[in-house]
Order: C-alpha cells, then structure tokens, then sequence
C-alpha cells in the first residue's frame, strides 16, 4: 500500500512540474504555433514533408512558389518529377522528397477524395509520413489532441527528465502521460519551440531559459 502512494505521490508530482514548466513557457512565448506557412490541411502536410531535415524558415521560403503551381492533391499526383524537384530542391533530399510528394498526391486522390484524411491510421499510409508528420495534422487542422516528437521535443524531453527512451514513439507516450490531455497539442509545440531557439543541442541558452530552476540536466550551463 506504501508503495503505491509513492508512486501515486510521484506520479503527481510530475504532472504538477510539467504543468509549472507548460505555463512557464507559455507566459514565455504566448504565441507559440507551428512555424510552417500553410492555409490548409494539404499545405501543412506538404510543408510537414519537405520539413524533414530542414528548417522551418528554409521550407517557407520554398512554399510559395509551390503551393502557386499546385493548388490540389490531383496537381501534386500529376507533377512532373523534374520540375517538382527544381521547386523543392532548397529544402534537402529532393529526389526522395519529391517521390514522396507525388506519391502522397496519388493516394490522396485515389483513396480519399482528395482530401487529407483525419485519423492516424490513415495518415501514416501516405508517403513520407510518420507518427510526426500525422501528430502535426491532427493536433493542427483537426483540432485532435496530438503530442509532436521531432528532434527539438526529444532532446527537451530527455533534458527535464521527462522520459529516457530514445524511441519517438515511446517519448509521445511518456509525454502523454504527464501533459493534461487538452495541452497534447499546445503543450508539444512549447517543448519544441523551446528545443528550436534556447534549448540547442550545441551550446544550449541556458542564460535566456525561463524554466532553468525545474531542469535537472547534468549538462546545463552555470547562470
């Protein structure tokens, strides 16, 4: 019986330190959104795509043009491969980008009416995308409670003690656990923001941290 109070107690404990640490970043940046232009859920999820080992800032650079040229899931199936990839080129990887893209515009047209589907299930049936991209979808077109795992979430996740898996998967359900399920969405784009521009993987800000008194991370910097 003792130990289950401990762990009940503990459990507690934690959740109440993620949720001084949610309203603390929050106070922090009051704004704080997904950084990827788009006015649709195609264009998120086209974004979200080309987002994969690029900035945020290089990916809207090269959005414009594209969502100019191809304004439906049928225009991104019948791309041309050559002209697509000369679009996207700037973001990285373009030849598997651009596949994904065209093949992602296929099975939207052939499968879903053209639309983007709202189930995680059915996201992750598209090419280039993961339980990332579809959290992004869910959590920010469709008003779905979603906890987002990229790299800047893990790296934050890991630094708080919030989890120890290195498995995206598994950190989305540690994370679930400790952020009140209203917050999944709100709650994941904090963290990341937070990883993006002061918690850095080199060199983090921890001058600049507004939640340094509640990180316990043997690597943080002396104020």
């Amino acid at each position: 019986m003792r130990i289950g109070k401990t762990r009940l107690a503990s459990s507690r404990s934690v959740k109440q330190r993620v949720a001084r640490i949610l309203l603390t970043l929050h106070r922090a940046n009051p704004n704080a959104k997904v950084e990827l232009d788009h006015r649709n859920p195609l264009q998120l999820l086209i974004a979200t795509i080309l987002s994969a080992q690029c900035t945020d800032r290089r990916v809207n650079q090269v959005t414009p043009a594209l969502f100019h040229r191809y304004t439906k899931a049928a225009d991104y199936a019948k791309a041309d491969p050559s002209e697509l990839e000369t679009l996207i080129t700037p973001t990285g990887f373009y030849k598997s980008k651009a596949r994904s893209v065209i093949g992602t515009g296929k099975m939207l047209s052939e499968r879903f009416g053209g639309k983007v589907p709202k189930t995680m299930d059915e996201l992750v049936q598209l090419p280039g995308v993961g339980r990332k991209t579809a959290n992004v979808l869910l959590g920010n077109c469709f008003d779905q409670p979603a906890v987002v795992v990229d790299t800047h979430v893990k790296r934050v996740a890991h630094r708080l003690g919030l989890t120890a898996s290195e498995d995206p998967e598994v950190i989305e359900q540690d994370l679930q656990r400790v952020i009140p399920l209203e917050q999944w969405t709100s709650g994941s784009e904090l963290l990341l923001l937070h990883g993006r521009y002061v918690c850095v993987a080199k060199r983090p800000k921890c001058e600049q941290c507004p939640i340094y008194t509640e990180c316990p991370w043997e690597g943080k910097r002396p104020r």
